[in-house]
This record gives C-alpha cells, structure tokens and sequence, in this order.
C-alpha cells in the first residue's frame, strides 16, 4: 500500500507501533534518514529481513531515496508474506524531521 507523507507522519505521530523501514544504501543512511529507522538494503532484503523483521503482522513503512526502492522492497516483503507493507516513497519527499551520522 502506497503511504503519503503526511499519513504516515500522522500515524508515526500517534504513537503506533510501526517499523521504519530504508532500503537504500549504508553510506545513504549515514547521510540522512527517518529518525528511529533501520537499514535494510532493497539489493538483499529477501535474505536479511526474516532476522530483522521477525513479526510478519507488524506494520512496516517502507521509504528510500526517490521511491523506486521502495516500491520493489514493499513488493517483496509482501511476495515474503509481510501482511502490513506501506511505501511511504522518497526521503527526498519527506518534509519533517530527519538525522544523520551512525
């Protein structure tokens, strides 16, 4: 499911429980990312998400560069059997608050 912006900063604002997902490179991550986010590149997400997203109900929002990433990671985390995927697209479209460094 394709997330706007402002959706899902409303939802993350609430307080629900949801998983802030990049799928971008470690050296974009560094530079700038979604507070409280993890890294999960999109090129081995198959692979490396079962150890790191153990529950496949749990509410996943999904972002990366321009939103191309994301679109293929929210995809195969669905074909995966994650039942609560949402692309929320680029951080390049994300207006609030971001960081960076390790």
């Amino acid at each position: 499911m394709k997330l706007r912006s402002e959706e899902a900063k409303a939802r993350l604002d609430k307080g629900e429980k949801i998983i802030l997902l990049d799928v971008r490179t470690q050296e974009e991550y560094d530079e700038k990312r979604i507070p409280n986010s993890i890294l999960i590149p999109v090129e081995g997400i198959d692979k490396d998400a079962p150890a790191q997203l153990t529950d496949k109900n749990a509410t996943v929002f999904v972002y990366c560069r321009s939103g191309n990433k994301s679109a293929i990671a929210a995809e195969v985390l669905t074909a995966m059997g994650y039942t609560q995927v949402n692309d929320i697209g680029g951080i390049d479209d994300w207006p609030y608050e971001t960081e960076s460094g390790k």
